[in-house]
């Protein structure tokens, strides 16, 4: 997707970006891929999916559904990239996992109502607080706090977020991820293009180096 801002100037691609709330591996690529799409002035839009839907239709098993060696090289494989990203995460944070269903719900509202801008960076304030402070992001009051820190009006978008309406989009864009050929968190999506996890990253920026 690309187009012609009012000035003349092009317009990058479009990402479409379908995260967890519960995943390490979305948030250790969240600065990177706002930094990139930025650059390449691409447009991105998040979409808190519920992997209790993607899994089991792709596959995917839920991390502490795996076998004892898969679990402990997760375990690995996050502090390779912390040290890696200088990204300060606890391996095992006291909440994980949490309860995502209303901090989505959030998201989303905060997507269709005020625009995608403000849906990333509340997203990824849930995620910085779940992975990097230990916060339980399930927690009403806690999910208050961090609505607030991104400048939003908490009480009216908890309130907001309550509505039926949300959980169903939430409901209908995971069947979407399904159709569009996600399985996993963070799946970054250009131009029909499937990119898995946050170290394919580079793969994305080549993309949308390309326009």
């Amino acid at each position: 997707m690309r187009g012609v801002a009012s000035g003349g100037s092009r317009l990058g691609l479009h990402v479409d970006y379908f995260a967890s709330l519960n995943s390490p591996w979305t948030h250790l690529g969240a600065v990177r891929l706002e930094a990139m799409t930025a650059q390449h002035k691409a447009t991105l839009r998040i979409h808190p999916v519920d992997f209790a839907i993607i899994f089991p239709a792709t596959g995917g098993v839920p991390v502490a559904k795996r076998s004892p060696q898969r679990q402990a090289y997760r375990i690995q494989e996050l502090e390779r990239w912390r040290a890696h990203l200088g990204i300060p995460i606890h391996v095992r944070p006291r909440c994980f996992p949490a309860d995502e269903r209303l901090a989505a719900q959030c998201v989303i509202a905060a997507r269709e109502t005020l625009g995608d801008a403000p849906a990333i960076a509340l997203a990824h304030r849930v995620l910085r607080a779940l992975w990097e402070e230990e916060r339980d992001i399930g927690n009403r009051a806690a999910l208050g706090t961090l609505i607030g820190d991104v400048g939003l009006d908490a009480e009216a978008l908890l309130t907001l977020s309550g509505e039926a309406r949300w959980a169903e989009l939430r409901a209908s864009d995971s069947q979407g991820a399904l159709a569009r050929g996600v399985f996993g968190a963070p799946s970054y999506v250009v131009d029909g293009a499937v990119f898995w996890g946050q170290d394919r990253l580079d793969f994305v920026e080549r993309r949308l180096a390309q326009g």
